[in-house]
């Protein structure tokens, strides 16, 4: 697929990024029919899941299935990726997040580089919705701004219906009220920076919101392989000359699961 000009970020756009941590009303990456088509076959992954398994386990398995590794290597995301991390990144996570209709799962407030132990802070989430996504079907909410606070203190809580037990801490100071309700259309995706707090409510909809996420970080940042013993790295742009990571084989097979279990958000997020 070729890569297109119009999914080059502009100046204002970086700037917005740089400032807010998140970019939204970014020209589709999927025309409607191609995004059909992909939802149509994300059945055939899902019923590679093992019992007691669920979406949220399909993590990391764009290495062994073309299926999610063609996405991750998308050009035209990779134009989007370019203009955040610059010249040289790579792809290191994808994983489903996917609210059935009625559902009272919710994602708690938190950040995703809480979770992951990588240094520096040199990421960038892509969320590309399945679904048309919005406020009446469970849709992302971000605090603008939020990512240049620094990390802030998580804590474990089984309390609540959020598919992640480590979220914010009680009494963490921010206020929900300036969060951004993320709107996409199927085939569309958002960005946010890896420091960005967001989180989203249940889907008391009629409506599924499925959503893959997809994680690219510049060539500086490297994993603590005693954590994440099985990270590896697939070159998107650019050279990597610093060498810090494992690099991944691209995957041959459709639909195939990795032979490991990808090391979950609850269990790297050690700090």
């Amino acid at each position: 697929m070729a890569s297109s000009s119009a999914h080059q970020l502009s100046a204002a756009q970086q700037a917005f990024y740089q400032e807010n941590g998140y970019l939204l009303d970014l020209p589709p990456i999927y025309t409607p029919e191609q995004m059909a088509e992909i939802s149509a076959d994300l059945p055939q992954l899902l019923a590679l899941l093992e019992p007691g398994e669920t979406s949220k386990d399909i993590r990391e398995w764009h290495e062994t299935s073309t299926y999610l590794y063609d996405i991750c290597m998308n050009p035209k995301i990779h134009d989007l990726v370019e203009g955040v991390l610059g010249p040289n990144f790579y792809c290191w996570a994808s994983s489903f997040f996917i609210k059935e209709p009625h559902s009272t799962s919710t994602v708690g407030w938190h950040q995703d580089a809480y979770y992951w132990p990588m240094t520096p802070h040199n990421s960038v989430t892509v969320w590309l919705a399945f679904d048309d996504v919005d406020a009446v079907n469970g849709g992302m909410k971000l605090i603008p701004g939020s990512h240049r606070g620094g990390l802030v203190k998580h804590e474990r809580n089984t309390g609540t219906d959020s598919v992640l037990s480590l979220q914010l801490a009680d009494g963490t100071d921010f206020s929900s009220d300036s969060a951004i309700q993320f709107q996409l259309k199927a085939g569309q995706c958002s960005l946010h920076d890896d420091r960005a707090i967001h989180g989203s409510p249940a889907n008391p909809s009629d409506r599924r919101r499925a959503g893959l996420t997809i994680r690219y970080s510049g060539i500086n940042v490297q994993n603590d392989l005693a954590v994440n013993p099985n990270f590896k790295t697939y070159l998107c742009r650019g050279t990597d000359t610093l060498r810090l990571n494992p690099v991944g084989t691209p995957p041959t097979a459709r639909f195939a699961r990795p032979s490991f279990k990808a090391v979950s958000v609850e269990e790297a997020g050690t700090r």
